[in-house]
């Protein structure tokens, strides 16, 4: 049985392990959780952001982390010109010179999951590129 508060907060009870509940209690105070509620509900958000993106028609927000040497022939170029083509979905970037040889670009993206999958891919994929990943998240408009 669910009790709703006058809030609108529902309390419900949960059967669970006691070694898992020790893990899960380690890894909430780890990360700095006041009670294993919060720990529960961003746990409950993250899943739900995840489904949202991965149906690719859902208007999300993330980030695309590339790490490379601009001394490859051409990879500029390459690299400029793929932000270009898609201008409508990298809304900011961000360049940062690690050393002599090796850059760290990261760009902010906003629009269908899909199309921002692609465009990761296309970047990720690119010769030259040493390593990249893509976080996405959600715009949370559909989060409480």
């Amino acid at each position: 049985m669910l009790e709703v508060s006058m809030s609108g907060l529902v309390r419900f009870g949960v059967s669970i392990d006691s070694q898992l509940m020790n893990k899960f209690d380690s890894l909430i105070e780890r990360k700095g959780y006041k009670t294993r509620s919060e720990a529960i509900r961003d746990l409950i958000r993250e899943r739900l952001v995840e489904e949202e993106w991965e149906g690719g028609e859902e208007d999300t927000v993330g980030t695309i982390t590339i790490v490379y040497n601009h001394h490859t022939r051409e990879l500029d170029h390459a690299l400029t010109d793929m932000q270009h083509k898609s201008f409508h979905q990298i809304i900011s970037a961000l360049h940062v010179h690690l050393d002599a040889h090796n850059c760290l670009e990261v760009l902010v993206v906003k629009g269908k999951s899909r199309e921002i999958k692609k465009i990761a891919d296309r970047l990720i994929g690119t010769r030259g590129v040493k390593h990249g990943k893509l976080t996405m998240t959600t715009t949370g408009k559909e989060l409480v």
